[in-house]
């Protein structure tokens, strides 16, 4: 399409504030990017971000690129058409589904977004398992998916940096996803990808609200719970069902917003829930529990412990009973699937020692996750290492502090995506709400060597949870995305060390 067609697109949206291009009117816009490392020619290039800089766009400019956009005007060297816009994050959605053709959906590739403060990773990828195995049966291709750990779309398949996507890169995976044939993406969507317009112009077939609680509250994120609840519930105006959890916090104000949509259906634990949750029995390998709707009453088994994952289960069986998914099939899913950095367990050779990684990271997690530790290892002594990210989600300092510190015999403080905030700015800001409990706190900046200690310094037989990072290979260090061992791989080389200094002995 040609760059006047993106204008009057715009000007529809009102969008414009002024414009001149310079002559281009007719020029095809070959590509659009806010990155000037992807600057190609022929490129539209989008003036984005809090560390934009005028040397980005001179860069793409350079490289090729025929036009911007930007809520401020440049005067550049390179000579180009450009367009100013009342709000550079309500464009970029508009350009991407333009660009893309994704402005109305296919029929054929069914999207499923699901939000929450906790369980939206492990409940995509049960609803992923649940999927690709259906398909699989009618000998279709692998589904999507969109997750804090991966992308697959079809065409791409390689690690996540952000948990749902900017829109130019989410509009691209549904157009991969339609041109592979894939029937279903299922993806996770942020309370900051509903507060800054990033799925805006994405419609869902079903949209999964899981639960609410404090979380990322800060001046860069939402500035109190109100606001973070409120994006939250902004999902339902895409969503043609509503897919909701009736034990969530706030459930009416969440099933008053649900109406936003053509049909709710609800799931939990409550007897007037359209998917109902009974019976939950811890078993050696996981959990067995029982699921009742209008279309089955069944037994069900997942290989992963914590009663929060049932629930996440739960949700992936509603949706999946949206879509007309047979009983038999979600059943041989589910026992199979595991969600990497989820409640992985591991435990030394002597069996003194047992370690949990979990991508538990704020309030409602981690309260979900001592109680189900609790529940599972009574007597057990536990041992905690994590972190707080830098400039962001305030309210967790606290909260997290006080829960670690409160259930725990020894929390280790480390790193967890400081970023350009000093990591004992971080350290600080946490210890005194751990040692209000009455708990050790010993602050270690290096990930890596926190893992170790905490393991050398185990007395007894213990329970040692490594939570927040899960299987993210990377730290966000300053300006920089760092690759950095995954809090797995740190588990097994620790234990590795442990089980070299503490070999059983031969009888």
């Amino acid at each position: 399409m040609k760059l006047w067609e993106y204008l009057e697109e715009l000007k529809r949206a009102d969008m414009v504030v002024s414009y001149d291009l310079n002559g281009q009117e007719e020029t095809p816009v070959t590509s659009i990017m806010y990155d000037s490392r992807e600057a190609k020619k022929g490129g539209l290039f989008v003036c984005k971000g809090a560390n934009f800089s005028e040397e980005y766009l001179e860069s793409a400019l350079k490289k090729g690129c025929s036009a911007y956009i930007s809520e401020i005007g440049y005067q550049t060297k390179e000579k180009s058409a450009w367009i100013l816009v009342k709000d550079i994050r309500r464009v970029m959605p508009i350009l991407a589904a333009k660009f893309y053709g994704t402005c109305n959906k296919s029929k054929d590739l069914h999207l499923t977004g699901i939000t929450g403060t906790k369980g939206k990773t492990t409940t995509s990828y049960y609803l992923k398992a649940i999927l690709d195995c259906f398909e699989e049966s009618r000998n279709h291709a692998e589904t999507a998916i969109l997750s804090t750990i991966e992308i697959y779309d079809g065409k791409e398949r390689k690690p996540s940096v952000l948990t749902t996507p900017e829109a130019l890169e989410l509009h691209r995976h549904i157009r991969n996803a339609q041109d592979a044939g894939i029937s279903y993406l299922t993806m996770e969507v942020s309370s900051q990808a509903l507060k800054y317009q990033r799925i805006r112009k994405v419609q869902y077939d079903v949209g999964i609200f899981l639960n609410i609680s404090e979380d990322h509250i800060s001046p860069a994120e939402h500035g109190d719970f109100e606001d973070y609840f409120m994006s939250k519930l902004s999902l339902f105006k895409q969503v043609d069902t509503a897919c909701i959890n009736l034990d969530c916090d706030y459930e009416k104000r969440v099933c008053q917003a649900a109406h936003l949509a053509k049909r709710i259906v609800t799931f939990g634990k409550k007897e007037e829930a359209d998917v109902r949750l009974m019976s939950v029995r811890h078993c050696g390998d996981g959990l067995s529990f029982r699921v009742k709707c209008d279309q089955f009453d069944e037994e069900f088994h997942i290989g992963m412990q914590g009663d929060f994952n049932a629930e996440n289960a739960t949700a992936a069986i509603a949706a999946a009973y949206i879509y007309g998914v047979p009983a038999e099939i979600m059943k041989k899913a589910l026992a199979n699937v595991k969600v990497s950095g989820r409640m992985e367990e591991y435990k030394s050779n002597d069996k003194k020692i047992t370690v949990i990684v979990d991508y538990a990271h704020n309030r409602l997690s981690f309260e979900k996750l001592f109680d189900s530790v609790f529940q599972e290892h009574s007597g057990e002594r536990i041992v905690t290492v994590f972190g707080c990210p830098g400039q962001k989600a305030y309210n967790r300092r606290r909260e997290l502090g006080m829960i670690a510190g409160l259930f725990s015999h020894t929390v280790y403080l480390t790193a967890d995506d400081p970023g350009t905030e000093p990591i004992e700015k971080i350290f600080d800001d946490i210890r005194p709400h751990v040692e209000t409990t009455g708990c050790a706190c010993i602050c270690v900046e290096d990930r890596k060597e926190a893992v170790f200690q905490a393991v050398r310094e185990i007395k007894g037989k213990t329970v040692l949870l490594v939570l927040g990072k899960g299987n993210e290979g990377h730290q966000k260090i300053g300006t920089e995305i760092v690759p950095y061992p995954t809090d797995s791989e740190l588990v097994r080389m620790a234990l590795e060390e442990y089980n070299h200094i503490h070999p059983i002995k031969k009888k």
